[in-house]
């Protein structure tokens, strides 16, 4: 893994006994000794500590934040001009189709948008952001490391190390003071939990991290906990529960754009594949997006394809996402079905191995979330 690109935080990973991978471009600790498992549970019922810092960070800056706000809006279906100063908001990049060619989060810091955007598509929406988006400056961000502080015990433990942690709200953005170091703090995560995703600079994030590892309510979290984790959040990974060739409306993320945005708002299109995008609103989409559990106990992972019947048939589907859920108990899965089958409820079957087994159609998330509202 020689070729592969280094986080601050790759000497403690490996310290800890973090069993390393290729993610993305960088050496990831997929799990330590603690084992997947354990680390689900563990950010479920106390608090885990991810590195992401392999994700984009980037700052658009225009004369003011209207500037900045009203450009990044021709890029995205949000309403990026109405969102209160330190306040956060979930968003994507749609292309010409409707389709989506990253999702990210975006945030009103006052004078300019900070934005954090996926890893494996960083690189492309940089170069986006740089030619699209006119009037303003689009810098990435390379010298902090990009923490998440995820679980029940996420507020106690970070306000130990500044008390102002325990007023924010879930999408609030706010500058603290963490052992020493100026940090960049969202009240968000990726796990259906409360928590925080904490910008650092890169020079002080492993100190940060020994700080939090050396509460007795913290574990170091690894990618694959951190999949079946956001999985039994509901929660979508791009490249493969979307992508450009999914539109909004048929990933099921039609909340994320704002009335305001939509066909009639006052600020309505003026974004890529708009067309498209409310044609599908107002008509419906062909295919969506939708929970699926098994009925059995094998877990039915991404690429098994989806049928109405027992046998025969065309495929109506595939999931794009799949395996144990640990809270749950047993099995969970994502995927794209046809409209007809997209109800709650509906019995549809996944071929393993050559057999069909039962799934049901079910809400999302397996889990219910704990943010802190």
């Amino acid at each position: 893994m020689s070729d592969l690109m280094h986080t601050p935080l790759h000497d403690l990973h490996v310290e800890l006994g973090g069993k390393m991978v290729p993610f993305a471009g960088y050496a990831m600790p997929v799990q330590y000794p603690l084992g997947v498992m354990k680390e689900h549970d563990h950010t479920r019922t106390r608090a885990g500590l991810f590195d992401v810092s392999h994700m984009g960070q980037v700052i658009v800056r225009g004369s003011d934040f209207a500037t900045a706000a009203r450009a990044f809006e021709t890029l995205v279906p949000m309403d990026v001009l109405g969102l209160d100063t330190d306040r956060q908001r979930y968003g994507f990049f749609t292309n010409d189709a409707g389709g989506i060619m990253d999702d990210l989060m975006f945030a009103n810091r006052g004078d300019h948008l900070f934005v954090v955007v996926n890893a494996a598509c960083k690189g492309a929406d940089i170069a986006h952001m740089q030619a699209h988006l006119a009037g303003v400056e689009v810098t990435e961000i390379t010298d902090r490391a990009l923490l998440a502080l995820q679980g029940p015990s996420a507020e106690t433990v970070l306000a130990t190390l500044d008390p102002r942690a325990a007023e924010m709200a879930f999408m609030d953005v706010a500058t603290l003071s963490l052992n020493g170091a100026e940090c960049w703090v969202s009240r968000s995560g990726y796990t259906g939990e409360d928590g925080y995703e904490i910008s650092v600079p890169a020079d002080q994030a492993e100190a940060l991290a020994r700080a939090l590892l050396d509460h007795p309510e913290v574990e170091a979290i690894g990618l694959g906990a951190r999949d079946s984790l956001r999985l039994e959040g509901g929660l979508c990974l791009y490249g493969h529960d979307i992508d450009t060739g999914t539109t909004p409306i048929e990933g099921a993320l039609t909340w994320a754009i704002q009335k305001v945005r939509r066909d009639g708002g006052a600020r309505a299109g003026g974004f890529p594949g708009a067309t498209q995008i409310f044609a599908q609103m107002a008509d419906g989409a062909a295919r969506k997006r939708v929970g699926l559990l098994p009925t059995g106990r094998a877990p039915m992972r991404e690429g098994v394809p989806l049928f109405a019947g027992p046998e025969g048939g065309e495929q109506i589907g595939k999931i794009t996402s799949g395996g144990f859920g640990p809270t749950v108990g047993g099995p969970v899965a994502m995927g794209y079905v046809t409209r007809d089958h997209a109800s709650i409820g509906t019995t549809i079957y996944g071929e393993l191995r050559g057999k069909r087994l039962p799934l049901s159609v079910t809400k999302m998330p397996f889990t219910p979330a704990n943010f802190k509202r």
